[in-house]
């Protein structure tokens, strides 16, 4: 049986307007469903992939949560997250997928790797809030205009009518984490009226905004508060401070015995210089390079930059991966952000 609940009083007829009806039939249809969110997992992919499990189990259903990788310790305070597995059950015969906060569905990782037949056989429903999705899905819901997936998937409960206070607050909680981690805790730009009303009708649900917070911006292991300090020291600039960037070393992990969870927020730290335009984080993982991209508001689209290489996300905030050390493409990324900061009006 569904668990009703009247209609969030701060979210408008227009907010659950914009939950597609097609996603609507399609999770209210399926019985028995693989929740999915992307390798290296954050808040907002392990938030709403746990909260269409929740939401798909408040239907009648039975759901699996998977994630390639391991949650990471910093989410262990979330209730729930000890439900994530890295595969999905062989005793289950699912008639759905939901990929979650994925730009492209090869982010998915070794799930999809080790289990390309179950993908390709069973219809996928893809939602997710990056400005670069391809539209991967059967069924696809990608709206740039949300802050974060977990937005969408608060919006989604209350056009099936389903209390955002189920599970003794988990589903709140876990939505509520995703928003504050794709807002900074509702500072970025990305944060709109309907994301503080959705925001709203969490707390109201119960969910513990303060703690949230606390846990995912204020509190933080020394370890990772020594990497953080090596890496801001390498900090460089050029274009007179337009363009700020640093490298991630893999002694940098070694050396201050820090997880790849860890790495999380340094780009954040980054776009906070004063005069910045670009921010740019450089992942040396030897063959391999990652950049991380933060632009600010009204300036270049960071999508431009990683675009350019492959990679995707939002205007603010993106990412790519290239083929190639960490010399070379800082390089080839380095000229391109000066490019498209000389674009600017006041370039």
């Amino acid at each position: 049986m569904t668990a009703t609940a009247p209609r969030p009083a701060a979210l408008t007829e227009a907010d659950l307007a914009a939950v597609p009806s097609e996603v609507v039939e399609r999770l209210r249809s399926a019985r028995c469903v693989l929740t999915v969110c992307h390798r290296d997992p954050e808040a907002d992919a392990l938030g709403s992939a746990l909260a269409v499990a929740m939401l798909v189990e408040a239907l009648g259903g039975t759901a699996t949560p998977v994630c390639a990788d391991p949650v990471p310790a910093m989410y262990d305070f979330l209730p729930g997250m000890e439900r994530f597995t890295r595969e999905p059950s062989p005793d289950l015969a699912y008639d759905l997928i939901v990929v979650s906060d994925c730009g492209e569905l090869e982010r998915v990782g070794a799930v999809l790797q080790d289990h390309g037949d179950l993908f390709r056989r069973v219809p996928i429903l893809d939602i997710d809030h990056h400005k670069s999705n391809p539209r991967f899905g059967t069924v696809d819901w990608v709206d740039p205009d949300a802050a974060a997936t977990c937005e969408m998937v608060t919006l989604l409960a209350g056009r099936l009518g389903i209390s955002l206070e189920r599970e003794d607050g988990a589903l709140a909680a876990s939505l509520m984490a995703g928003v504050v981690i794709d807002t900074a805790n509702f500072q970025h730009p990305n944060t709109t009226p309907r994301t503080l009303r959705v925001a709203s009708e969490l707390r109201a649900a119960g969910a513990p905004l303060a703690d949230i917070a606390r846990r995912l911006y204020r509190t933080k292991p020394n370890e990772q508060l020594r990497l953080f300090g090596r890496v801001l020291a390498r900090l460089e600039t050029t274009m007179e401070g337009r363009v700020v960037w640093s490298t991630l070393l893999p002694d940098d992990m070694t050396a201050t015995a820090s997880p790849p969870a860890h790495s999380e927020g340094l780009i954040d730290l980054l776009a906070q210089s004063e005069s910045g335009d670009i921010a740019v984080l450089f992942k040396d993982q030897g063959a391999v390079t990652r950049i991380s991209v933060r632009t600010r508001e009204g300036g270049a689209d960071a999508t431009q930059l990683t675009g350019a290489f492959g990679g995707g996300g939002h205007a603010r905030a993106a990412g790519a991966t290239l083929e190639m050390p960490a010399e070379a493409a800082r390089s080839l990324v380095l000229a391109e952000a000066e490019r498209l900061v000389r674009a600017l009006p006041d370039g």
